[in-house]
């Protein structure tokens, strides 16, 4: 368990900026940050974070709270591995308490693999800087590559030991469990047991964009023939390692990626390695599978410009080809660098400085419709082929989602390849509506799915409705605004010197009086989470310097925490520089009003349901009459409501 003080000490440190920053490129945007969320496919930058309230929230998909909230929505981690995530980052020291054998038991399955991923990272990068074969083999092996001891240090790299169990047994000697060894892939299992899955190979530990270690990759060695590459393998996806999602050196790359404004796509684990030594950290790796959708919202996250940069060869044409129309349909800006043939960028960094690669680059790097026009139409004088070789250009141009992009490519590729604008337009539009008529036929069959797999029985469907119906009640809008002024303004006072029984005054803050006037006819919130904030916020009413904005928005259970941070964006607009302060009396008016709005609406629903009861009764006049009183009271108590809203009713 971690203390409250300890936690306020955590959140009192926290940068929001620097925390949602290590994973979204933000832009300055007034007092606040911008950028794409990275919990929806956002298109234009629609996530806001305001160092002034240190809340965040996307105005698209609604996503938002504290850097806590935050962290563990898109870590997909707890609120104690959150709090930890933080202070690590701020050097801050967590006393906790030794965890029992049954709390151990109980870690998550995913916490497990990490911590079992984090061990093996070490002990490969362990076996290769202290053990003799460690560095008569695996250490020969990446010196051959030119690759110095800082940059092995920083990417982790390690070396696993040509005896087929030495990790398993190692592992089973610190007190890891098989189970785990096998699910994060690092074993292997036959009828004689498990064994290492990397034995005898150079290790390159996979860190995802927080830098936890979620996989490994394997090359093989034969110390025989002196270090001659003979394959890679790879960890298996699990439930901490999707191929197509991760990016090789995302992490070690995010913030030069973010600085330069741009990533250099590469694709091999030694490509980026070399890169980083040569002084060029902007690069990642999708080793040797096709390009993701994943993979690409990643990096739009950071930059929306991007080099691909590939060998010469076939291999490198066909991964550039492949990937092209994907990144220009997330709204990337493409360029293409082909290296000359016999070079890779593994091969090339180490031949040139940082500088030097550089200015390669910018002077040889193409936009897609030179790569394409150089690749399809070199020779070419089949004007069938020709044709044919247009049509793949435009219809790269048609999958561009920002309309005027499109329209200075397509002005673009007429100068360039002599063809009438017109006839480009006409073209691009076609595969434009082709694709949305695509669409269309998709959204149309997985209607059909759905339709077909939806429950007959109307019972179920009843119960279905009303248990919706419960969740969601009719006054749940004013129940919000009563919660959201007891968490911005739960400590301030709206009524002074207030006279007791016994002759004493009393000062009633927001809380206590929501609190008061609820409790005096039995009232509560539908919302279990919305009365706990109200105990709570009235329970610490007379606590030395009681903040409720600052105590619910740092509060230790993240539903709280989250809706907290929630509110208070939608009422500060994400800045203090756009708030006037209410007076006491103007506070007093609103808190007045929303109570009164409260209780019109649960009268309200009283009313519609002794209506209700009433045409149920029909004819039956012992009935009618039971119901009657409580009819015309509710009337008479709504009545008296709507006189002190200020309201007209028609009864």
């Amino acid at each position: 368990m971690i203390d409250r003080a300890t936690i306020d000490k955590i959140m009192d440190a926290v940068n929001i900026v620097d925390v949602v920053g290590e994973f979204v490129n933000l832009r300055k945007a007034g007092v606040n940050y911008k950028g794409l969320c990275p919990f929806h496919d956002d298109k234009t930058p629609s996530f806001m974070v305001s160092p002034a309230r240190q809340i965040c929230k996307c105005f698209s998909c609604g996503e938002g709270g504290n850097a806590v909230n935050f962290l563990m929505k898109h870590e997909q981690i707890t609120y104690p591995e959150a709090l930890r995530w933080l202070a690590k980052k701020y050097n801050i020291e967590i006393q906790e308490r030794e965890l029992s054998d049954d709390e151990k038991r109980e870690q998550s399955e995913r916490e497990s693999m990490f911590i079992v991923n984090e061990w093996a990272r070490d002990y490969f990068h362990d076996i290769l800087q202290n053990d003799v074969d460690g560095q008569a083999i695996g250490k020969q092996y990446f010196r051959s590559r030119g690759i110095r001891d800082d940059i092995i240090n920083k990417f982790q790299l390690g070396f696993a030991l040509t005896k087929r169990d030495a990790m398993c047994n190692e592992a089973k000697r610190k007190g890891y469990k098989d189970e785990f060894l096998l699910k994060t892939g690092l074993a292997i299992q036959n009828e004689r047991g498990i064994y290492d899955r990397f034995a005898g190979r150079v290790i390159f530990p996979w860190l995802n964009v927080s830098g936890k270690v979620v996989a490994f990759g394997g090359r093989k060695l034969d110390a025989a023939t002196k270090g001659v590459q003979q394959k890679y393998v790879n960890s298996p996806d699990s439930d901490i390692y999707h191929k197509e999602r991760e990016l090789y050196g995302i992490y070690q790359a995010k913030k030069a990626i973010v600085k330069e404004d741009c990533v250099y796509m590469v694709e091999g684990y030694t490509d980026v390695i070399a890169m980083h030594q040569c002084g060029l950290e902007n690069v990642v790796a999708n080793s040797g599978t096709a390009l993701s959708n994943h993979q690409i919202k990643l990096l739009h996250r950071f930059t929306q410009n991007i080099v691909l940069l590939y060998d010469g060869d076939e291999a490198g044409i066909h991964a550039a080809m492949r990937g092209t129309d994907m990144l220009l349909a997330e709204g990337m800006n493409v360029k293409v660098l082909l290296l000359p043939d016999g070079d890779d960028p593994d091969s090339f960094a180490r031949k040139h400085t940082a500088q030097q690669f550089k200015e390669y680059i910018e002077v040889h790097q193409t936009d897609f419709i030179q790569f394409k026009t150089e690749l399809l139409l070199k020779g070419v004088k089949d004007p069938i082929k020709k044709a044919e070789a247009i049509n793949n250009i435009i219809r790269s141009i048609a999958v561009i989602p920002d309309s005027m992009v499109r329209t200075q490519y397509i002005k673009d590729c007429s100068q360039r390849l002599d063809v009438n604008e017109s006839t480009l337009i006409s073209q691009t539009n076609k595969y434009i509506a082709q694709e949305h008529e695509e669409e269309r036929k998709r959204l149309h069959r997985e209607q059909d799915q759905d339709s077909s797999t939806e429950p007959t029985d109307t019972a179920a469907s009843a119960a279905t409705t009303a248990a919706l119906s419960s969740l969601f009640p009719q006054n749940k809008e004013i129940e919000r605004l009563l919660v959201q002024n007891i968490i911005r303004y739960g400590d301030r006072i709206i009524y002074s010197g207030l006279e007791t029984e016994d002759g004493n005054t009393i000062d009633l803050n927001v809380a206590q009086y929501i609190d008061y006037d609820m409790a005096s006819d039995g009232l509560s919130f539908s919302n279990d989470l919305y009365n706990q904030i109200l105990r709570e916020a009235v329970d610490h009413s007379t606590d030395e310097n009681f903040k409720a904005d600052r105590y619910f928005m740092q509060h230790p259970d993240p539903h709280i925490s989250q809706l907290a941070a929630t509110l208070g964006i939608e009422t500060h607009q994400l800045s203090r520089s756009f708030v006037v302060k209410d007076t006491e009396e103007q506070l007093r008016q609103r808190i007045n009003h929303l109570i009164l709005d409260f209780r019109m609406d649960i009268v309200n629903q009283h009313l519609k349901d002794l209506q209700r009861q009433l045409k149920e009764a029909k004819n039956d006049m012992s009935r009618i009459k039971e119901i009657m009183p409580d009819y015309q009271e509710t009337q008479k108590r709504r009545n008296e409501l709507a006189r002190q809203i200020g309201s007209d009713v028609i009864v």
